[in-house]
C-alpha cells in the first residue's frame, strides 16, 4: 500500500506531523510512506526513514507569480509526478483549502478531518474520508488521531516518538558541551531582548558550556553578532542550508529558543529544550518532545535567563537520570 502525506508547512506544523508517522510505520509496515512538502521544507521531511520519496511544491514562491508560463509548467510536472505514483490514499494532515487542493492532483482517494475538525472547513469537501477529532488537542495528538483513524490502529499515546534523527556527520562547530541559542523569529514581539541573550549566554559559560548561534538574514546577523561580541566564548556559525544547521542542533548538548520551526526541531530530536514563548500560546502547537519544556511569558512580563537557565539544568539532569 503506497500512502500520501500531504502537510506542505509551516516548520513546525511538519515537525509535528513525524510522531503520526512513526506511529503508522509501527503499526501498519505494509505500508510505504511519501510526503508532499513545501520546498523549503524537504529536507526536513526526509529526516523521518520511514518516508521513501518526497514531492516538493512551491505555494509561497507560485502565488506571486501566479501569471508566469513556468509556474504552471511545474503545477503540471507536480501533477504528472503525483499521479504516475498511483497513491492508494492521500492523508491531508493540514486541513486546509492549499493542502485539499494539492491532494486532488493526485487523482487518489483522499483522507482528512471533517468539517468539524479541519483548520478550514470547506477543505473537507475535497475528501472522500472524512474523520472528526477534537479541535482543543494538540496539533501532534490530533495528527496521530488522525492517522489512526485513517490506516486503522489505535495510537499509543502514552509514549511519544518522533522517530527523527539528526543529518549523519558531527558538525565542526559542536564541541563536547555546547548550547545552541535560537533567537531567529518570525515576528518581533516573539523575541527575546538581546540583553537577555547575552546574559544566558553568560550563564551558560559559567556552567563551562560554549553558546553557539545562527543567523539567517541581516537583523538576525547583528544580534548573533551582539552575542558574540558580548561573550567571547559564543561560537557564530555562518548562514547556512536547513539540513547543515539541523545537524548542529542535533550534535548540541542543549537547546534554548524563541518560537521557531528549529525550537521544535530540537525538541523532536530529543535534546533538552527550552523555548521562550513571549507573544504566543504554547498549548495547542508548542514543542513537545521527551526534554522540551515551555517557558511562557505572564501578561505584560517578559522569562528572565535565570528562570531558563534554572529549567535547562532541570532538564539536563532529567536526561542524565535516563542515560544511567
Amino acid at each position: 500500500m503506497k500512502v500520501l502525506i500531504v502537510k506542505t508547512s509551516s516548520m513546525g506544523d511538519v515537525i509535528h506531523t513525524f510522531p503520526a508517522v512513526e506511529d503508522a510505520h509501527r503499526a501498519r509496515p505494509d505500508i510505504s510512506f511519501h510526503w508532499c512538502v513545501e520546498e523549503a521544507f524537504a529536507g526536513i521531511a526526509a529526516l523521518h526513514p520511514a518516508i521513501q520519496t518526497i514531492h516538493s511544491v512551491a505555494i509561497r514562491r507560485w502565488r506571486g507569480k501566479l501569471l508566469e508560463p513556468g509556474t504552471w509548467r511545474e503545477v503540471v510536472g507536480l501533477r504528472s509526478a503525483l499521479r504516475a505514483s498511483r497513491y492508494d490514499l492521500v492523508l491531508d494532515a493540514q486541513g486546509l483549502l492549499k493542502s485539499a487542493l494539492v491532494a486532488r492532483l493526485t487523482a487518489a482517494p483522499i483522507a482528512g478531518f471533517d468539517r468539524s475538525s479541519a483548520r478550514e472547513p470547506s477543505a473537507s469537501l475535497f475528501y472522500g474520508h472524512r474523520y472528526a477529532v477534537p479541535v482543543g488537542l494538540h496539533a501532534i495528538e490530533r495528527t496521530r488521531r488522525l492517522f489512526g483513524l485513517a490506516l486503522g490502529y489505535e495510537p499509543d499515546f502514552a509514549r511519544l516518538e518522533s522517530g527523527i534523527v539528526p543529518p549523519a556527520g558531527k558538525s565542526t562547530f559542536v564541541g563536547e558541551k555546547t548550547a545552541f541559542l535560537l533567537h531567529g523569529t518570525s515576528r518581533e514581539d516573539k523575541k527575546w531582548p538581546v540583553a537577555d541573550w547575552i546574559e544566558i549566554a553568560r550563564l551558560l559559560v559559567a556552567r563551562e558550556m560554549t553558546p553557539v548561534t545562527t543567523w539567517s538574514n541581516d537583523r538576525e546577523q547583528a544580534v548573533a553578532e551582539a552575542i558574540a561580541r558580548a561573550v567571547s566564548q559564543t561560537v557564530v556559525v555562518p548562514r547556512s542550508p536547513l539540513a547543515e544547521i539541523a545537524a548542529v542542533i542535533g550534535s548540541s548538548t542543549l537547546v534554548i529558543g524563541a518560537d521557531t520551526g528549529l525550537t521544535h526541531l530540537a525538541s523532536a530530536f530529543g535534546v533538552p529544550t527550552v523555548a521562550v514563548f513571549l507573544a504566543t500560546e504554547p498549548g495547542l502547537t508548542g514543542p513537545r518532545g521527551p526534554f522540551a519544556s515551555t517557558l511562557l511569558a505572564a501578561p505584560g512580563r517578559s522569562v528572565t535567563p535565570p528562570a531558563v537557565m534554572a529549567e535547562a539544568e532541570r532538564l539536563l539532569a532529567l536526561k542524565l537520570q535516563g542515560a544511567v
